[in-house]
């Protein structure tokens, strides 16, 4: 890896600029694959081996300039995860605005016999970029109800719901 510093922008929800810096000449700008895609592709910076049921972290070689307001969370790639089991063992990984940090991603083989082979420049992971809404909590003692209630996991059922 070189030390070489090259700077960029990445166009982000309703044409907001994103500054990114490339950390070294493997570094590689996120993109979208088609030119309607929710997410940009992230690609790794690195060259590593994930051993059979073993998880690493991943450097893609890129910093975002995020501006308030604007958060990222990084997302598994659903033929990573169909073809060789490799998904994100925190996803969705957060990305505040104020972390001037390596995005880094953490890959889990989840296939008990094979390891898996990063190369630079493979895409690891989608980078997905969300605004944020200022929330107020206020504690109280009384919530109004709804259909669903306290109902929680599996409440749903499976298939169709009558």
């Amino acid at each position: 890896m070189g030390s070489e510093l090259r700077d960029g922008a990445l166009d982000g929800p309703d044409g907001v600029s994103v500054p990114v810096k490339l950390l070294s000449v493997s570094a590689r700008l996120p993109e979208r694959a088609y030119e309607h895609d929710a997410a940009y592709d992230l690609y790794a910076a690195e060259e590593l081996v994930i051993e059979p049921l073993g998880r690493t972290v991943v450097g893609t070689g890129v910093v975002l300039g995020l501006p308030p307001g604007l958060a990222a969370l990084t997302l598994p790639r659903s033929g990573l995860a169909a073809r060789h089991g490799i998904s994100i063992v925190n996803a969705p990984g957060l990305i505040d605005p104020g972390y001037r940090g390596e995005v880094r991603v953490i890959l889990l083989n989840t296939d008990r016999d094979e390891a898996f082979c990063v190369a630079v420049g493979d895409r690891i992971a989608q980078l997905l970029f969300l605004p944020l809404t200022k929330v107020e909590l206020a504690a109280t003692d009384e919530l109004d109800q709804t259909e669903r209630g306290p109902q929680g996991f599996g409440s749903s059922g499976r298939g169709e719901r009558a």
